[in-house]
């Protein structure tokens, strides 16, 4: 397996993010629809990625999440928080409760806002379906109860998300053909299907351009089977007479979308530094910007432990 079929393999939170990031209203909607309600969408929306890093960064596990923070307003004129946590590793977590109970308690108590937690679970096991973190001691009680999405509840109503016009039920379809569908062959067809599905649902050149991307990320195929995946595309888009996606640029697309990342990791590490230890020296800056995700990620998760920059990033 090459370098950028690892990571693509590996890299579960990314076509989430971009999805979130683009599709946040629409995602609501399709999964959350009692709190879509109660957003005042006209004031539109804003993410706060810097705000949750700054609660994250002393997490200690190696799993990665789509975690995503949100401002909006309420109906009634208030500012409020949605912390959405999705689950899309291949297996559950048992503290995944936990989690989300340390988030809310952290963005509360550094922040002192209204946070609303939801969960998606994208995983497969009928039974995960966490929605409380609970524990009580000599009469000491807390009880954290959070909304929860189980996208495999949506097969069973597969036909309408077919028919739905929202555009994140191509997403939920992506995920879940992405989960059950071992097969090459059944996963091209069913990609397929869905482009075309994209296509036949008069989206403008930029909603196209930005969902392929999410789906071709999430529904990964082997590279052996690429040659008919791609022909399939052209021949949609060539009947639909919508050439908006040239395939033989999906790898440029993958390479942008993980530089793109590193380069985010790469600048907030960097403001952790200078907030711990001031202006960062020429030297720590270039191993920084030679680290790849791995050891960025290491960096990140010592540095409030650090004594010094020697001692973090190694002797210069």
């Amino acid at each position: 397996m090459s370098e950028t079929d690892e990571q693509r393999s590996t890299d579960h939170d990314s076509p989430w993010k971009k999805a979130l990031e683009g599709y946040f209203a629409e995602f609501l909607a399709l999964l959350f629809p009692t709190i879509h309600q109660q957003v005042d969408w006209s004031k539109g929306y804003t993410p706060l990625d810097t705000e949750l890093q700054q609660i994250t960064v002393e997490a200690e596990s190696g799993r990665r999440y789509a975690d995503k923070l949100v401002k909006v307003y309420a109906n009634d004129g208030t500012e409020t928080w949605v912390l959405i946590h999705v689950e899309v590793q291949g297996e559950p977590e048992d503290a995944f409760a936990e989690r989300m109970y340390t988030y809310q308690y952290r963005l509360r108590d550094r922040y002192g806002i209204d946070v609303v937690s939801i969960a998606v679970l994208a995983d497969t096991r009928e039974s995960f379906r966490p929605t409380t973190f609970y524990y009580e001691r000599w009469g000491c009680e807390v009880a954290f109860t959070f909304p929860m999405a189980k996208l495999i509840d949506w097969e069973a109503q597969w036909e309408a998300l077919e028919a739905s016009d929202n555009v994140f039920a191509l997403v939920v379809m992506a995920q879940l053909r992405a989960k059950r569908l071992t097969d090459g062959n059944a996963r091209t067809q069913a990609k397929i299907k869905l482009v075309r599905l994209m296509f036949e649902r008069n989206y403008s050149r930029e909603q196209i351009q930005q969902l392929f991307i999410v789906i071709d990320w999430m529904l990964q195929l082997p590279y052996g089977l690429e040659p008919t995946f791609r022909q399939a595309v052209y021949e949609i888009q060539e009947a639909k007479k919508m050439p908006y996606i040239n395939t033989f640029e999906r790898h440029g697309i993958e390479k942008g979308l993980l530089q793109g990342a590193l380069i985010g990791e790469r600048r907030f590490l960097i403001k952790l530094l200078n907030k711990r230890f001031g202006e960062l020296p020429d030297w720590a800056q270039q191993r920084i910007e030679e680290a790849d995700e791995t050891q960025l990620e290491r960096w990140a998760d010592d540095v409030l432990d650090a004594h010094s920059l020697d001692t973090l990033l190694g002797s210069h």
